[in-house]
């Protein structure tokens, strides 16, 4: 039940008497939808306080049904309200201040394009198409000199229409506003939720490339040899880049240094969570040789003491030490060489290192190891070439044709992308097989059934044999097998020769099918050519 009262209050006179006094106005206390005692100034009225009291008591069991909009009082606060609330509570969770700073602008200039004033008036529609309506201005202040008196003037540039990674940017921050409405119980859901961003391939405008080995070593030197800039001496600036190539620590990281980040003995530096952006703790391993210029270089200086100067413009500063190493801010394809492009240096070379993808991904402390590969791994100069020569030498002849050029008897191979050489096997067999095989043609024997083969003067014996299991009968045709048994000693070109083993060699059966009248004997003065035979090689 709402209750309807007067605030009491002691006062003290001026003659040291203390007398109670009651408040001018009504005040009203009821329990809301969500079981939450309220306090509320009612009227001077007693009887148009309790009226308002029943409402409200009313309203709140309404409210409780689900009957009534229980966002009402959010949704009568103008949005600039929110917002300025929103800020707040990003401060309160240790976001950096130019971080809330950006997220905020965002949020108020969508609505300021859009023309919303509270809650209820935001459309996903709109808000989509005031974004991709937005263009980018940067400010430029102009000197002027007006009655001997410098004025400056502030003028917006417009440089055209904002890219699709921007695009993205000014959405997650709406999107962010409005999921933080719904978590703070202002609004029962997101108007924007469903609203995705476009994609980012179809419009790069700022790719970051890595720096050649070759390309830093050329950079610390110019830095080293080169004059104070942006407040930083030139040794400084040469350590501040070679510490930033090898750990991939980010500008603000950098900045966060202090003389007790590093960790001399071990070999580490450690970046408090409030600087990383996953909100982490970081401690990554440094180079014995990096550890001992930083311990040099911080020698002189007290355990609090920032480590680095690191200027807000660091990009500016990098820019400067590129021209002087003769190294171009923008390459042929378009890509920046910016302060971050130092992070994209180290992903390259520590994968150019042979480093495992999942070494690289925790030092580069990515939750994506896609991020990793796909954006912070480039191709040196020359890799691909490496690569490609990496290849296996398709021209090599293969296992087969190198057992058969081994053995002689590689006729019917070839070597895949040459032409097919026919005087292989009469080099590897000189004696036995002449050129095109005319000894094919005009092989004969002497009459007996072993004799010397005509031609071939280091071949033992020829012999005529019948087949296993036939018996010449009659007069019809019958099939003999002509072999020539030998060589009797080693004839080069069949297989090298054996250590140990000189007076030995292989015997090789060369076969001949030859049909003709069971009768016909091999005799001397019968001797016939073997004119139509298929010679069969076979080592035994």
């Amino acid at each position: 039940m709402a209750s309807v009262f007067r605030r009491k209050r002691r006062v003290r006179l001026a003659n040291g008497k203390t007398v109670v006094r009651q408040s001018c106005k009504w005040h009203i206390k009821y329990t809301d939808a969500d079981g939450i005692e309220r306090r509320v100034i009612g009227c001077t009225d007693k009887g148009a306080t309790a009226q308002l009291a029943a409402s409200l008591e009313k309203e709140a069991a309404l409210a409780k049904a689900g009957v009534v909009d229980r966002y009402k009082k959010h949704r009568q606060r103008p949005l600039n309200e929110h917002v300025e609330d929103f800020r707040q509570a990003l401060l309160a969770k240790q976001n950096k201040p130019g971080y809330v700073e950006t997220v905020c602008t965002r949020v108020a200039r969508v609505f300021h394009e859009c023309g919303f004033l509270f809650w209820q008036d935001i459309q996903a529609s709109r808000v989509q198409r005031a974004i991709s309506g937005l263009r980018n201005r940067v400010k430029v202040v102009e000197r002027q000199q007006l009655n001997g008196k410098k004025d400056k003037a502030v003028q917006w540039k417009d440089l055209g229409p904002i890219s699709a990674q921007t695009h993205n940017f000014y959405l997650q921050s709406v999107r962010q506003f409005c999921t933080w409405m719904v978590q703070d119980g202002r609004a029962g859901e997101s108007p924007v939720a469903h609203l995705r961003g476009v994609n980012v391939r179809t419009d790069r405008r700022h790719d970051r490339r890595s720096l050649e080995p070759d390309e830093i070593r050329r950079l610390l030197e110019a830095a080293q040899a080169g004059p104070d800039r942006f407040g930083m001496t030139g040794q400084e600036r040469a350590l501040l880049y070679r510490l930033a190539v090898e750990t991939g620590l980010r500008r603000d990281e950098l900045k966060s240094l202090k003389r007790s980040s590093f960790d001399f003995d071990d070999c580490t530096v450690t970046v408090e969570p409030g600087y990383t952006k996953n909100k982490k703790l970081a401690v990554l391993p440094l180079r014995k040789d990096t550890a001992a210029l930083m311990r040099e270089s911080l020698s002189d200086r007290l355990p609090g003491a920032p480590a680095f100067n690191v200027p807000a413009k660091a990009a500016n500063m990098l820019r400067k030490d590129l021209e002087a190493a003769g190294i171009s801010y923008v390459d042929e394809a378009g890509r920046y060489a910016d302060f971050h492009a130092l992070r994209h240096s180290t992903g390259s070379l520590l994968a150019a290192s042979g480093a495992h993808p999942k070494v690289v991904q925790s030092l580069m402390r990515h939750s994506d190891i896609n991020l990793t590969m796909s954006r912070y791994t480039h191709i040196f100069r020359g890799q691909e070439s490496e690569a490609v020569e990496g290849l296996p030498d398709l021209s090599a002849p293969s296992t087969k044709a190198q057992k058969a050029a081994a053995t002689g008897t590689d006729d019917a191979g070839g070597i895949v992308g040459r032409p097919r050489s026919r005087a292989l096997t009469p080099h590897l067999t000189p004696q036995l097989t002449p050129t095109a095989y005319p000894a094919c043609n005009r092989l004969s024997f002497d009459g007996t059934e072993t004799g010397v083969l005509h031609g071939m003067p280091d071949v033992a014996e020829i012999g005529v044999f019948e087949p296993a299991g036939r018996e010449n009968k009659g007069k019809g045709n019958t099939s003999r097998d002509v072999r020539i048994l030998g060589p009797t000693k080693p004839t080069v070109g069949f297989e090298p020769t054996t250590p140990g083993l000189q007076n030995q060699s292989s015997t090789v059966e060369l076969r001949w099918r030859v049909s003709g009248p069971a009768e016909a004997p091999f005799r001397p003065d019968g001797a016939r050519r073997i004119t139509s035979a298929t010679p069969d090689f076979k080592q035994i």
